[in-house]
């Protein structure tokens, strides 16, 4: 055994791993919660031994209590304050790679902020039941001033009686060093024997000796040192409360062993301690446990219920792209006060559906079903903070150079809240004229007024007097109403019209202003990007799509074209809501060879579209044979089940559209699921010789292999993605950007083709026990949005990367008056160069006020970043961290520099946050 000539320490940890939602709905959980929680808090009162408990990392176990038992407040707040209740660093443990990368910070800033209310903050790096974790951890935990990571999955120690080993495993033993991409190394906490390993010790001598003899046995397998860790609880376990017994007859037991009922600071120090001549494994990276089998790495949860990863996205996205930024600047230029409670508020509603078994997917139906509520709930707030900021940035835009232009111009302004310089297709809804209730006009008068109201003889142009190409529908008679902050609401109608055209060159985190005016304007007209029944082509690109309705797309600048792209394939699933399981020998369906109908849908100056209708027909559902192994739990990968004789109708709709000045193709896909057991995904051949791809993970393009280890079985080795998937073999390059669709799967198929998954529908929970969740099969219409970038080889210097990013973040508009304003027409509030840098957030520091500005590095090389804030006051930058704490100042650059200008150089990996200061 392990240190045998060292006295062990059995480190005794009380917690209880909360999933706020799972198997049961959200209430009965809670139900539940409440009884432990009462029950925590007598036995800690009387109890003197109980000396304390860990609450799972996650704070909003308390917002939960104290909802039910505000009387309880008092109590809880007196064991926290006295260290014996744990609590932080985290609001709610999620699911890292399903989350965002500023979701996943601001999930680390809120749990500080609501811990340190009570005075004590876990400086423990906890994520004991994440389906894998996330390369950046290492430095997100540094930069939160946290030098360890407790976790349960991704690599496998060796045992070997504790021998370091020449074996393939990551790690030597359940003691490791974790190291980032950046080079940032925390100790990490292999859960080895799962965090329940000392789960219910018993009383009773005989059973105690019985259970001792192998816990300990199986902790000290893994073990680098004689501090052994035994996890005092499981998944909304209560809480024992003879616990104090247990350990006083553990200790006569064993006399050479040290029992203490401990917690994560105690054995850390006591590890830490012990450590100093031992050898640890170092562990690079992603923890994504590519040593094992493959069947149990969860990571098919990426593509379930991919209706809710959409709707995540689309709230991820309004919150951190669109209103932090759009509300920072309303704060700056004086016209508003940062809304720090809506926004909390609101992203606290948010990641109450980002835990593991939340956003993941892998739920019972009623779960699901609150979780589209909150969705909505999060949105609604940060829409309307949106609406709020938009419209107070616009009204101090200048906007008098559009008086010359006849009556009644109507000003529009553009904002791009996304890092890089941006040209796109807007669509914008303006007002033409307004009738209030108000002026006492009789009913049927105001309507005629409005549907009279001529919008003939306009043109949109630019501040420079510019033509701009556009459309315009008539949307006819509205009706709206205002809500002032000093009166009564307002009701109106008004003729309402929408405007699609193209906004070129917005600067970014900025504004560029528009007016839809009387007159013609000076302007060159632009051909058709129609170029054949089906071909299309700009400056860019050129695709030819085939009969079959796959594309040929040829990037004009390298000459290379990428054939046989969208291809759709269909395969039956009898998995779960974790894992995808393909029946054995299933051939797979394609849509390959399958004539389409194709048309040009959209032939304007802007953008051309076509639309493909494949008429399709697979299989209904799984066969008879399915229902029987479900009902009788039985292992997914040993299922034998096939998919049915019978076929449901299967149509997809597909638009592709190619705009001006993209550098992408637009894929919108939409279809009427009415068929069960089964996956849908979209296929892409590269066609490059590549043995590595690359993907952006959290704060992180990550390079992975094309092909797993060598103990891998799983067919499939399906992958996590946040904005992108991308193969390159360093002269070209094929960049798949996807909105909300988390899996894809670069295929062992001699053209490493990338597969991104569109749907997957399944009808059990799966794991352990017996939980039908039919709603799992995603019934009805589905709309799914993917973009083509091809590139010439690093997609980080080109820009690929960069378009990805922004094919994630909407467009914000808003209608202004004419009048003076502070702000240029266009406008940029932060100008920065950095190659291979990815911008991530500007927002506005709570506790200080200030503008802070966060990048990170997609590259493992240092890279230069130069800034320039435009905030209109004088301002000094300083380095800071995902905390947003005040740390070293800058040196301003360029002559004379006083508005925040700095230069720095980013470390390879580095996420590096910048706050910017009025200046003393």
């Amino acid at each position: 055994m392990a240190n045998a000539n060292h006295r062990k320490t059995a480190h005794i940890i009380s917690h209880t791993h909360w999933d706020r939602e799972w198997y049961l709905p959200y209430e009965k959980h809670h139900v539940r919660l409440i009884s432990l929680m009462d029950t925590l808090l007598d036995t800690l009162e009387n109890d003197a031994e109980y000396r304390s408990f860990y609450l799972d990392g996650q704070t909003i176990i308390i917002e939960d209590y104290l909802q039910v038992r505000p009387d309880q407040r008092e109590r809880l707040e007196k064991w926290i304050r006295e260290g014996r209740i744990h609590i932080g660093p985290w609001y709610v443990l999620q699911d890292a790679f399903l989350t965002s990368s500023e979701a996943n910070v601001r999930n680390l800033q809120i749990g500080h902020q609501d811990a340190s209310h009570y005075g004590t903050i876990a400086k423990v790096g906890y994520f004991p039941d994440t389906f894998g974790n996330i390369g950046q951890a290492p430095q997100l935990m540094k930069q939160a001033g946290i030098d360890n990571a407790v976790f349960g999955r991704g690599v496998k120690p060796t045992g070997f009686n504790n021998m370091v080993s020449d074996s393939a495993y990551e790690s030597s033993f359940s003691e490791l060093v974790w190291e980032g991409p950046d080079g940032s190394q925390v100790l990490g906490i292999l859960f080895a024997n799962w965090y329940s390993n000392g789960n219910e010790v018993p009383v009773d001598e005989a059973e105690a000796k019985e259970y001792w003899d192998r816990k300990l046995a199986d902790a000290g397998k893994y073990a680098s040192t004689g501090q052994l860790l035994f996890m005092n609880g499981c998944d909304h376990q209560p809480i024992q409360t003879d616990l104090a017994e247990a350990i006083r007859v553990a200790r006569k037991l064993y006399p050479d062993t040290d029992f203490v009922h401990s917690n994560f600071p105690d054995y850390l120090a006591s590890l830490k301690s012990s450590l100093e001549d031992k050898q640890l494994s170092v562990v690079r990276g992603e923890l994504r446990s590519q040593r094992t089998d493959g069947w149990s790495t969860l990571v098919n949860t990426a593509s379930a219920r991919v209706y809710l990863k959409q709707m995540n996205q689309v709230g991820q996205t309004i919150l951190e792209k669109v209103a932090e930024p759009l509300a920072a600047f309303a704060h700056v230029t004086g016209q508003a006060k940062y809304p720090h409670h809506l926004l909390k508020y609101a992203w606290k509603t948010l990641m109450q559906n980002h835990p593991h078994d939340s956003i993941c997917g892998c739920s019972v139906d009623e779960v699901h079903r609150e979780m589209v509520t909150r969705f909505d709930k999060s949105r609604h707030v940060a829409e309307t903070i949106v609406d709020d900021s938009k419209h107070a940035v616009a009204g101090t835009v200048d906007t008098s150079v559009f008086a010359g232009y006849g009556q009644d111009p109507l000003p529009l302004v553009a904002f791009n809240t996304t890092g890089w310089t941006r040209s796109g297709v807007l669509e914008v809804e303006l007002d033409v004229a307004r009738v209030y209730f108000r002026e006492g006009i009789a009913p049927n008068d105001m309507i005629r007024m409005m549907k009279e109201m001529s919008i003939e003889g306009r043109t949109l142009v630019d501040a420079d007097g510019n033509a701009v190409a556009h459309t315009v529908e008539d949307l006819g008679l509205q009706f709206g109403y205002e809500l002032p902050d000093d009166k009564f609401r307002q009701p109106y109608w008004t003729r309402r019209v929408k405007l699609t055209f193209e906004a070129t060159a917005v600067p970014a985190l900025g504004l560029k202003t528009y007016a839809w005016v009387l007159g013609a304007a000076k302007g060159a007209s632009s051909p058709s990007m129609v170029t054949g029944p089906r071909t299309l082509a700009n400056a860019n690109l050129s695709i030819e799509i085939a009969e079959d309705g796959t594309l040929a797309v040829t990037d004009i600048a390298s000459g290379r074209t990428y054939r046989d792209l969208l291809i759709y394939e269909n395969v039956g699933d009898i998995g779960n809501e974790y894992m995808f399981k393909q029946p054995d020998g299933e051939p797979v369906l394609t849509t390959k060879g399958l004539a389409a109908e194709i048309r040009v849908i959209e032939d304007s100056a802007y953008r051309a579209s076509v639309e493909i209708v494949h008429h399709w027909s697979i299989p209904a559902s799984a066969d008879e044979l399915f229902e029987q192994e479900k009902q009788e739990a039985v292992y997914y990968p040993e299922r034998k089940a096939g998919r049915s004789t019978t076929f449901v109708p299967f149509t997809i709709r597909t638009v592709v559209s190619l705009e001006r000045s993209g550098r992408g193709v637009g894929i919108r896909t939409t279809f009427n699921n009415q068929a069960k057991d089964h996956r849908v995904r979209a296929l892409f051949p590269t066609d490059l010789i590549a043995s590595v791809h690359r993907a952006d993970a959290i704060f992180e393009v990550a390079v992975r292999g094309n092909d797993p280890a060598a103990e891998w079985e799983n067919p499939s080795n399906a992958q996590h993605q946040q904005a992108f998937a991308d193969v390159s073999d360093g002269t070209q390059g094929l960049t798949i950007a996807n909105f909300g669709l988390n899996e894809y799967e670069v295929l062992r198929d001699g053209r490493n083709t990338i597969a991104v998954t569109l749907l997957r529908s399944v009808s059990e929970l799966g794991d352990w026990g017996v939980f039908p969740t039919p709603e799992a099969q995603c019934l009805g219409e589905h709309t799914t949005e993917l973009l083509i970038l091809p590139h010439s080889g690093d997609g980080a210097a080109t820009g690929a990367y960069a378009g990805a990013y922004q094919f994630q973040a909407p467009w914000t508009s808003a209608q202004t008056g004419v009048h003076a304003g502070t702000l240029s027409p266009v406008h940029s509030f932060l100008a920065w160069e950095g190659e291979g840098i990815a911008f991530s957030s500007a927002k506005i520091a709570e506790a200080t006020g200030d503008l802070m500005l966060r990048w990170f590095n997609m590259r493992p090389e240092a890279a230069k970043l130069q800034a320039q804030p435009n905030i209109g006051t004088a301002a000094v930058a300083y380095a800071s961290d995902v905390l947003e704490q005040t740390g070293e100042r800058l040196q301003p650059s360029g002559e004379g520099a006083a508005n925040g200008s700095f230069a720095t150089e980013l470390g390879p990996c580095e996420i590096y946050t910048v706050g910017i200061a009025a200046a003393k």
